[in-house]
């Protein structure tokens, strides 16, 4: 399973920044190894950010993110204490999920 995500949100005047950094190898599937085989590509596909269980943000993703992804976006709402989910799914089915509180 791979590393925690790193999330920051604080809520100013009625919007909520979030941050996330994102620990992931996002392989392209176009890169040679040593021995001039190709790596196996490997990337996040999909993103969902949920705030006290709502929807906030969804995306798609290819082969065009760099590794260890970091993803910054804002929403109306949200307050101290509330709690922000962040979820990834990538190629290979292996997902993380990591929460943190608004500040």
């Amino acid at each position: 399973m791979a590393d925690p995500m790193r999330i920051r949100a604080a809520a100013k005047d009625g919007v909520t920044e979030v941050r996330v950094l994102m620990s992931h190898v996002m392989e392209t599937g176009q890169r040679k190894n040593a021995a001039g085989e190709t790596i196996p590509a490997h990337y996040i596909t999909d993103v969902e950010a949920t705030h006290n269980g709502k929807s906030v943000l969804k995306a798609q993703w290819s082969t065009a993110v760099a590794q260890n992804p970091f993803l910054s976006f804002k929403f109306k709402g949200g307050a101290k204490g509330d709690k922000i989910t962040v979820k990834w799914v990538d190629t290979k089915g292996d997902s993380r999920t990591d929460e943190a509180a608004i500040a």
